[in-house]
């Protein structure tokens, strides 16, 4: 099979989609891979690295776009929406629920559409999103951070660690994997840490983890009003798989916030869980909302790409080589957690929680398969 990865073109996006080892790994099973030029260079990866494994570089967009299988980072903006085609089959992140305009683009061309972000083992974990969530949970503190400084418009406060002065409170909406990765780096920069989560198993898991240093509460509405009240950040972190984050924050809540608070939305990709979140670009990644910071980058982890390659690459690499050894079809039949992540194939969507989300219908994955 032709594998292309083309050069990611959305603001800020310098990760690349598959890494020289993913690329040998393809090349010794007989497979072409092609390679848009300069598409690793924001991951410190040059074209030569490709090229000594065996992958064509190509100058062209269109010629990785006609690739059999193409492999991104992100899903595709304006400019890339002439490449799609049925009989294309493209491995991403979509987040179609808070995207209804490119839902219909992949809908109209009849695309094959598998997205990173469903793909989900029998125990519920989301395999390819992840180490993305990892690394955005990481982030969120340390930008947080940065905002709450006075050239910033903070308030001029430091996390934490110096005697004698409150350190920052940090409130965590979600103890998942990225509500998780938050407390930590937060934890460790001296903050106060407080982690919010209708799952009493996941909080039991905090307690434990950290000892009990990092309070944890059972969440609903009255506890994120009362708690959001003190919070210098918070971090929303919360994910249904495939469908709407909830708005767990309302406009009325910020009101009550602190002059100079940051809100940091990790759950934008799928629509937000702050009510007043819309999406954001590195270029310009905040505004502001009764005197708070709203952070809400769509591709945070696009600002480490040489970490993001990585870990990212390293979670769908098995993926890409079943897709091109078998075939998309073939492949979701072999691989159930595989199938859950076709989202759209031949002008029909396949995923129920984005069709839920989009007010859309969709078809019975067998009869995709089929």
């Amino acid at each position: 099979m032709r594998v292309g990865v083309p050069r990611e073109v959305k603001n800020g996006e310098y990760r690349v989609a598959l890494t020289p080892a993913g690329a040998n790994e393809l090349v010794k099973r007989g497979h072409q891979v092609v390679v848009e030029a300069g598409a690793g260079e924001g991951s410190a990866i040059r074209d030569d690295d490709y090229r000594a494994v065996g992958a064509e570089v190509a100058k062209d967009a269109a010629a990785v776009w006609a690739a059999e299988l193409v492999c991104k980072v992100k899903e595709p903006v304006d400019e890339e929406f002439e490449h799609l085609r049925e009989g294309l089959t493209l491995f991403t992140y979509l987040h179609l629920a808070a995207a209804p305009e490119l839902t219909d683009r992949l809908l109209a061309t009849g695309v094959t559409a598998v997205a990173y972000e469903t793909v989900q083992l029998p125990n519920r974990q989301l395999p390819l999103l992840y180490p993305m969530s990892e690394v955005a949970g990481c982030l969120a503190p340390q930008i947080g951070a940065f905002h709450l400084t006075m050239p910033q418009g903070g308030p001029g406060v430091l996390m934490g660690g110096i005697g004698g002065v409150p350190n920052a409170k940090v409130l965590v909406l979600g103890a998942g994997v990225s509500g998780q990765n938050a407390a930590s780096i937060a934890r460790g920069m001296g903050a106060d840490v407080t982690i919010l989560d209708t799952d009493l198993d996941k909080l039991r898991t905090v307690h434990w983890r950290w000892d009990g240093a990092v309070r944890q509460l059972a969440s609903d509405e009255l506890t994120i009003r009362r708690e959001i009240v003190d919070a210098d950040i918070v971090v929303g972190s919360v994910l249904i798989p495939g469908g709407r984050a909830p708005r767990l924050v309302t406009n009325d809540m910020v009101a009550t916030m602190k002059p100079g608070s940051v809100l940091v939305d990790i759950a934008i990709d799928q629509g937000g869980c702050f009510e007043d979140s819309r999406p954001t670009t590195h270029a310009e990644p905040t505004f502001q909302v009764h005197g708070s910071t709203f952070y809400c980058v769509t591709n945070m982890p696009g600002a480490v790409p040489s970490t993001s390659t990585i870990a990212l690459t390293n979670a769908t690499t098995p993926y890409v080589l079943q897709l091109a050894d078998l075939g998309w079809r073939e492949a979701m039949r072999a691989s159930a957690p595989l199938a859950l992540g076709l989202n759209a194939h031949a002008g029909q969507l396949a995923n129920a929680a984005v069709a839920e989300a989009l007010g859309l219908r969709a078809v019975a994955l067998d009869d995709a398969l089929a």
